[in-house]
């Protein structure tokens, strides 16, 4: 268990501090549990994006995911060598990569997800299914305030 940092009271009452603390656990649980299966956070947010949007340039993927394009070419290589993705020209603009999910990438990505999952469930195992929904639904309140 890592110890969370002193803080004075008025700053522990904090939605700001709160919501720190809490990202900086869930972090954490889903990255142990990614490991496991030999996959980094970021890796597997990119193999996400191209199971919901390929076959996708490079270029937009990076874009889409707010990777920079230099760490974006790093993850995907490292994702092609593990066989999860397929780098091919794109039909469209021969000059563009196409990313796609291999065969491999679409069972480890189904792996990971339920690992993903166990970690996320652990990290709301104090509240009831009715309190989860509705820490989902502020959440995404607080992120995306305008919607």
């Amino acid at each position: 268990m890592v110890d969370t940092p002193y803080a004075p009271s008025r700053i522990r009452a904090l939605p700001s501090w709160l919501l720190g603390r809490a990202a900086a656990r869930g972090h954490r649980l889903v990255a142990e549990a990614l490991a496991a299966e030999g996959m980094r956070m970021m890796h597997h947010a990119v193999l996400c994006a191209v199971a919901e949007l390929g076959p996708v340039s490079q270029a937009e993927l990076g874009r889409t995911v707010g990777i920079d394009p230099k760490d974006m070419v790093a993850i995907v290589n490292d994702l092609q060598k593990d066989g999860l993705v397929t780098r091919t020209p794109d039909a469209r603009d021969r000059r563009k990569n196409a990313i796609e999910i291999s065969a491999e990438g679409k069972r480890r990505l189904r792996r990971t997800e339920r690992l993903g999952d166990a970690a996320n469930a652990e990290l709301t195992a104090a509240l009831s299914d009715e309190e989860r929904a509705q820490l989902v639904a502020l959440l995404t309140r607080i992120v995306t305030p305008g919607d």
